[in-house]
């Protein structure tokens, strides 16, 4: 993978660097360095229109111009409070939450619980808070990234937040710890938004058209006995994000075809919901 790519080593150690400097620059330069990057990745921003035409339609040449603009300036935000850490100059993020009562029901069950979540602006700083107040560890799992140098970027950081990160993929054996951290009554957080390439899914109505939700996070919901809480966040400020947290989802052991499909269905409904309401907040930069 190219270094200097969206996601690639150079701009995720810069967002680093920018996270433990000054305060005043780790709050007011990303949004301009995002945009920057928006004029140079024609690519990503082409995805992202189509992406903005899909959940809200068209606006405007001028309007979603500036709603491109404006996914990049939030994504920038987000991956240089993320890399912050808990450096220094790093700090909690704060957070307003819509349905907490909704973790306490799934954590009631002694389980463990899987976070079905998607790419949208402070997905990670839930996990955090978690930690924080709740003495709770969350496990992250998501697929390997092709630079490695990167990834340990990324992986550094959630730890000093007190995460814990895993990586599956095509081996059968990369999805055994997450069933272990489950099974010690501990927090598994997915994102159900993107489908890896030979990866099993199930077929969903969203945003008028079709979508899939990858099949893993449901089976292993039936095997240990997990629910699945949906649960979404954007950023509403330097360090502050919202957090809605939808009701718990519950499958049996062995669930039929219908009850996979429906609670495919479940985690659509609370994915278009939430990103109708904040559609520059979804990043969403390749087409699948």
């Amino acid at each position: 993978m190219d270094a200097l790519s969206l996601d690639g080593y150079f701009w995720r150690r810069m967002a680093r660097l920018g996270a433990r400097g000054p305060e005043w620059f780790a709050r007011f330069a990303p949004p301009l360095i995002g945009v920057a990057i928006c004029a140079m990745a024609p690519t990503h921003r082409r995805a992202i229109a189509r992406n903005l035409q899909r959940v809200r339609g068209r606006r405007g040449a001028i309007r979603d111009a500036c709603d491109v603009a404006r996914t990049f300036a939030t994504y920038a935000s987000c991956l240089t409070e993320v890399l912050g850490g808990a450096g220094a100059r790093g700090r909690a993020p704060e957070a307003l939450i819509w349905g907490e009562l909704h973790v306490d029901d799934a954590l009631a069950d002694g389980r463990g619980v899987l976070f079905a979540t998607a790419h949208t602006a402070g997905w990670e700083a839930f996990g955090p808070l978690l930690w924080r107040d709740r003495h709770l560890r969350v496990l992250v799992a998501e697929a390997r990234e092709r630079d490695e140098a990167a990834r340990a970027i990324q992986d550094e950081a959630r730890r000093e937040q007190g995460l814990v990160v895993t990586h599956v993929g095509d081996d059968p054996l990369s999805g055994l710890p997450l069933l272990r951290h489950l099974r010690q009554g501990g927090v598994v957080a997915l994102q159900i938004d993107r489908v890896p390439a030979g990866t099993r899914a199930r077929r969903v109505s969203m945003f008028g058209g079709h979508g899939r939700v990858p099949e893993g996070p449901l089976r292993l919901a039936s095997i240990t006995g997990a629910p699945i809480l949906p649960i979404f966040t954007a950023r509403t400020g330097h360090r502050r994000y919202e957090v809605v947290v939808h009701a718990p989802l519950r499958l049996a052991r062995r669930p039929s075809e219908a009850e996979l499909d429906a609670a495919a269905q479940a985690i659509a409904d609370g994915l278009e919901q939430f990103v109708s309401a904040h559609p520059t907040q979804w990043f969403h930069f390749r087409d699948q």
